[in-house]
């Protein structure tokens, strides 16, 4: 159809010439003493340069429409247990000026939900539902051989219909072995390690296994996990296609205990916090923050800034310290003061605000307005909003989140959201300005709190009495929510 154009323009500009030049042969004739060739000359030049001003334009024209049909790249940074308030753009004395940046040019996710731990965040970020429906209500640890299930579409998976090269950096935790890797989920490349947590320079988890992997097999490499996990991602970058849309996974092992931080990244911490492990958590946040600026710097370098959608989280609040007993052999200290979720309640593992509620950010360059946002979210809602603006036109039946994009841009003024988010111990279900959680006994009957988050973030007050048709409404919903979860992980409860 572009070449059916560009021929008929040639055509059209050769009668025009054929029209202008007539005069000069008619005149020619009469005035046979003049000589005109120079006077066609300088026609035909002036007609060559039009018709290849004319063809360029054609051509960026052509080129325009093309890079305007490529879906946008994805990439998704995640942290590691990194609290509320371990942000300087959230207040904290910890400095995040890379995430900073990213959260006044992008759109700070201020109700944005994840699960109470590692794994059951991460599950639910790639399958678009929650984890318990697939038995994942924990860290998958020691020797488990639970993994994803292999009946549900993956995000990778899904998004192979339009394309898509995919890849993941860093923490896995949904399979520990190199056969339940990423690869067996729709990553075509993938490097990290496959447990919760390891030695930030053996790269061994916590039993001595070993968890340092490139695709399907086990590797040893010297280094830090931050700085090896940065550089991985940025030479896949650096020799990915720009015509090829992407979905990139980078996720971090800071500041997840433990603690292994060279002197350069704890120094402008001496004598801001008390605690040498606060410090040291610290730094750990300063040392990832510095490589994601890597990471983004080497995005912006490669023409790529401007169709990449950046989504920033941690995967669950802060833990309040950590006891390693006989983990490593003994090679570490206790952690007795790690991460901040103030003002929010509790620590990971439960389901109070301080767990559950996390830092995230998304943006989109030129298609995203700066700002915050307020709608409560959940990280199932990623997948679907993924795959719609990627132009996925088979949406898996499995998925249960929404798509956001709506909301974000403001299209959507109607969002009612309802987040279900199970744990191991406790369960809750949100929605504004309501969230109930129950936490769950096997020898005992189940305790209720019911909270009006909008006017108590802090979970202060547990309204329950003289609320009861709220209550009602939010445990039938609930209990509802409990038993499409997978049978293994629904004991019997004592009502």
């Amino acid at each position: 159809m572009k070449t059916k154009v560009k021929i008929q323009i040639m055509n059209y500009f050769n009668i025009q010439r054929w029209v202008l030049f007539l005069p000069v042969r008619m005149f020619s004739k009469v005035f046979s003493n003049i000589d005109y060739s120079e006077i066609k000359f300088r026609f035909t030049a002036f007609f060559v340069v039009l018709v290849s001003i004319i063809s360029l334009s054609c051509k960026e024209e052509e080129n325009k429409t093309e890079k305007d049909n490529i879906p946008p790249n994805f990439l998704v940074i995640i942290a590691d247990d990194a609290g509320w308030n371990d942000f300087s753009y959230h207040g904290s004395r910890i400095q995040t000026p890379i995430i900073d940046s990213l959260a006044e040019n992008g759109l700070k996710l201020e109700r944005f939900y994840a699960a109470p731990t590692c794994s059951p965040s991460r599950a639910s970020l790639l399958t678009g539902k929650p984890a318990s429906r697939m038995g994942i209500v924990a860290p998958i640890s020691g020797r488990s051989e639970l993994s994803l299930p292999d009946s549900i579409t993956t995000l990778p998976q899904a998004l192979k219909e339009k394309n898509y090269k995919t890849s993941l950096f860093g923490k896995w935790h949904l399979g520990l072995k190199p056969e339940s890797g990423p690869q067996a989920y729709g990553f075509d490349y993938s490097y990290g390690f496959l447990h919760g947590q390891i030695d930030q320079y053996t790269h061994q988890y916590k039993n001595g296994d070993s968890s340092w992997y490139r695709n399907k097999e086990f590797i040893e490499e010297e280094g830090h996990a931050t700085d090896l996990i940065t550089n991985e991602a940025i030479k896949w970058l650096e020799e990915e296609k720009t015509d090829t849309p992407f979905f990139m996974q980078v996720a971090y092992s800071a500041p997840h205990f433990p603690l292994q931080e060279e002197e350069k990244w704890k120094q402008p911490y001496n004598g801001v916090f008390d605690d040498p492990t606060r410090r040291d958590y610290a730094a750990a946040m300063a040392h990832m923050d510095h490589s994601i600026g890597k990471l983004l710097k080497a995005l912006k370098e490669k023409g790529l800034e401007e169709n990449t959608v950046i989504v920033f989280l941690s995967d669950n609040g802060a833990m309040e310290n950590w006891y390693p007993d006989d983990q490593y052999n003994g090679k570490f200290e206790p952690h007795t003061e790690m991460g901040s979720n103030l003002p929010l309640r509790e620590w990971k593992n439960s389901n109070y605000e301080g767990a559950i509620r996390v830092p995230a950010i998304i943006s989109w360059k030129g298609n995203l307005s700066s700002g915050t946002s307020e709608e409560y979210i959940s990280v199932s809602d990623l997948m679907p909003t993924f795959l719609e603006l990627a132009g996925v036109e088979k949406i898996p039946e499995s998925i249960e989140g929404q798509n956001a994009w709506p909301v974000l841009t403001g299209e959507n003024q109607l969002w009612k959201n309802k987040i279900y988010i199970r744990g191991h111990l406790q369960e809750s279900l949100i929605q504004k300005p309501w969230k109930l959680i129950r936490t769950r006994y096997l020898e005992e009957p189940s305790v209720h709190e019911l909270y009006n988050i909008e006017d108590d973030p802090e979970e202060k007050h547990n309204i329950l009495e003289g609320n009861s048709d709220i209550f009602d409404n939010l445990k039938n919903d609930l209990e509802a929510e409990f038993a499409k979860d997978a049978p293994e992980v629904n004991l019997d409860l004592i009502q």
